[in-house]
């Protein structure tokens, strides 16, 4: 390889040939932040995390089926800190949320991932720590991309929106789904990925890496955060 000190967020599962054959190809170049940000917070319920911190298959046993276990909670936090970095400066807020699924809702996805259609109402609560505020602009959707057959898009046009910090969950599923859509519709994309989170370490790593290369850029909270206040000081 010729780029140095390889990336510490996937170079556990991602070999340092298959890096270098991305680096050959000329993919994983920074895309850059935009001037108008917004903070999309992506089905941070309580079925995606569970009641509260627990070991993943304590949570799914405990808790719920589709629960991440204490990575969503950790990401939780990171999630908190760019939450209030947002609404300290008066930046738009979109929470796409997936609401209880009803027998019409089923689709494909009944027969892909059955244990969805058995979570409870109370597992779609905004987890506490994130939640909402009335000013904040909520997107239900029914499929993983949170621009698909919704309003979101008229939403960001409408906001000047140039820039998404994508976070939430998971990781390989919704998240990287609206990554590659909000790519698509041409906004600069930046997922923390400490801000991100999926059931499989490997699973989140491999996804990670894949939209660094061609969709995002892929960075930790603390450099999000930065960018806003250099983002500050050239609108200042």
């Amino acid at each position: 390889m010729t780029g140095g000190a390889r990336n510490p967020v996937w170079a556990d599962v991602i070999s340092a040939e298959d890096e270098a054959r991305y680096e050959a190809a000329g993919f994983g170049r920074p895309a850059g932040a935009g001037t108008r940000p917004a903070l999309l917070i992506i089905d941070v319920q309580y079925r995606t995390v569970g009641d509260e911190p627990k070991p993943f298959f304590e949570s799914v046993r405990d808790h719920y089926p589709t629960s991440c276990g204490e990575a969503g909670w950790a990401a939780v936090e990171r999630i908190a800190e760019l939450l209030a970095a947002f609404r300290e400066r008066g930046l738009p807020v979109l929470y796409p949320h997936v609401a209880p699924k009803q027998a019409y809702d089923a689709g494909r996805l009944a027969s892909k991932v059955p244990s969805i259609m058995d979570v409870p109402d109370k597992g779609y609560r905004f987890v506490e720590a994130v939640a909402p505020r009335p000013e904040d602009i909520l997107i239900p959707k029914r499929h993983p991309s949170a621009f698909f057959a919704t309003a979101l898009t008229s939403y960001l046009i409408d906001l000047g929106v140039d820039w998404l910090v994508v976070t939430g969950c998971t990781t390989s599923g919704c998240i990287r789904a609206s990554v590659v859509d909000g790519f698509a519709y041409n906004f600069h994309v930046t997922v923390p990925h400490d801000a991100v989170y999926d059931r499989s370490p490997t699973v989140h790593a491999v996804n990670l890496f894949d939209m660094a290369q061609k969709y995002a850029d892929v960075t930790a909270t603390s450099e999000v955060l930065r960018a806003l206040a250099q983002n500050d000081s050239r609108s200042a």
